[in-house]
This record gives C-alpha cells, sequence and structure tokens, in this order.
C-alpha cells in the first residue's frame, strides 16, 4: 500500500512541476504579447491566442488575469524572445526558443548545457536551412464536422496542409499567414485549443537509439531551465 501511494505522489508532484512550468512559459508570453500589443484581447490577437492556449493547459483564470495585469505594469521588467541555435552529438540540430530579462545569464546556462551534452552553440541564423518557422493550429478533431469542406474554406487564408493526428486536426500555415489564418478561424467559430509559431525541420538526422535517448536527454535538460520557451530537434 505505502509503494502504491508513493508512486501516486511521484505522478503527482511530476504533473504538478509540468503544470507549473506550463504556466510560467504562458506568463511570459502573456508579458510579451502586452507590452506588444496592450491588455485588452479584444484589440490584441496574440493575447486572445496565448489566453486560449492557457485554457488549453488548464492555467487558472485569476492566473491568468494576474500575469495580464503585471504585464501592464510600467515597473515590470520586460521580457525579450531570444534564438539560441547549436548542435547536439551526432550532428543533430537544436534550437532553442527563450524569453528572458537577462540574455547574459541565458546565453551561459545554455552553453554549459550544450557543452556537457557533448554539443555546442551556434552563430544565430546556422539552422535557418534546417528549420522553417510556420503557424501551428491544433482543433479538437470533434469540433469540425467536416475535414473536406474545412480544408476548402481555409485555402483561401493561407492553409499549407492539415491532418489528423490522435484526435487533433493540425493546421500548419507559412509564417506570414499566421495572424490570417488566426482570424479565419475565429470568424468561424472553431475553438483552437492550442496555436503558434512552431519551428519545422526540413531535414533529419537518423541515429540509432542509444544516441536518441543522448540527444533526448540534453532535450530535457535545457527545457527545465526557467529561461525556455520551447526547443526544437531535427531527430527523425
Amino acid at each position: 500500500m505505502g509503494r502504491i501511494f508513493e508512486t501516486r505522489k511521484h505522478k503527482i508532484m511530476a504533473r504538478n512541476d509540468k503544470n507549473a512550468k506550463a504556466f510560467t512559459r504562458i506568463g511570459k508570453d502573456i508579458a510579451i504579447a502586452v507590452k506588444a500589443g496592450g491588455p485588452d484581447p479584444a484589440n490584441n490577437p496574440r493575447l486572445r491566442q496565448i489566453m486560449a492556449n492557457a485554457k488549453g493547459v488548464n492555467m487558472p483564470k485569476d492566473r491568468v488575469e494576474a500575469a495580464i495585469k503585471r504585464a501592464s505594469d510600467k515597473d515590470t521588467s520586460s521580457y525579450e524572445e531570444v534564438v539560441y541555435e547549436g548542435y547536439g552529438p551526432y550532428g543533430v540540430a537544436i534550437l532553442v526558443e527563450t524569453a528572458t530579462d537577462n540574455p547574459t545569464r541565458t546565453v551561459a546556462n545554455l552553453r554549459v548545457y550544450f557543452s556537457r551534452g557533448g554539443g555546442a552553440l551556434g552563430n544565430s541564423g546556422s539552422l535557418n536551412f534546417i528549420f522553417e518557422r510556420k503557424g501551428v493550429f491544433r482543433i479538437a478533431e470533434s469540433a469540425v464536422a467536416n475535414m473536406e469542406e474545412l480544408e476548402l474554406e481555409l485555402i483561401d487564408h493561407g492553409l499549407d496542409s492539415i491532418e489528423k493526428e490522435e484526435g487533433e486536426i493540425i493546421i500548419h500555415t507559412a509564417f506570414a499567414d499566421f495572424g490570417k489564418m488566426a482570424k479565419a478561424l475565429e470568424d468561424m467559430s472553431i475553438a483552437v485549443t492550442k496555436a503558434g509559431l512552431e519551428r519545422i525541420p526540413l531535414s533529419y538526422a537518423e541515429i540509432t537509439e542509444e544516441q536518441v535517448d543522448e540527444i533526448l536527454e540534453l532535450v530535457e535538460k535545457i527545457e527545465e531551465d526557467d529561461d525556455v520557451q520551447a526547443v526544437y530537434h531535427n531527430l527523425k
């Protein structure tokens, strides 16, 4: 009985840690969106979408409102979005998106993670030929009556591709069409569970299963950093 209790306790703690990290990332997204477009979601499409993302990870409404209020305070330190690029072992490309109030601290931490993981940071833009930035929208499959009709409807709004995956419909757009697609889905009253700009690999590194474990360990270590918003790699 004691072992079962400890297992449940461990799972609850892990879930709480995951939620805390997700809430922290969304809080930073809110701060950046408010600084760029103001605190009123009615006039700030980016903030509206982040609030929808917050709902998707069950972030309490009062925490979302508190984050908007903090971001509206002129005394609040602003976060800077900085992208870092590098290679892990075996030539695997790794791109790290951060939101930081201290880039010196952030880059120093990342250098340590890459170095200890057998990789190294590269120059800005060095992975442009490997990753393409695209808009990605996720919709519950149950929210769409006819996927073919939806596809035809969205072609004029920047649709690149649409696919089903594990109970979701995933829509890709070009970077420049993200806002147009967001407005189209909003006008069609289609609830988006999560949306954002993601880095999609254009080429992939093929390595052994044992080597994959090393890369994923490095990625996990990077993701644990409080300044890190997202980590992308080109593992197949």
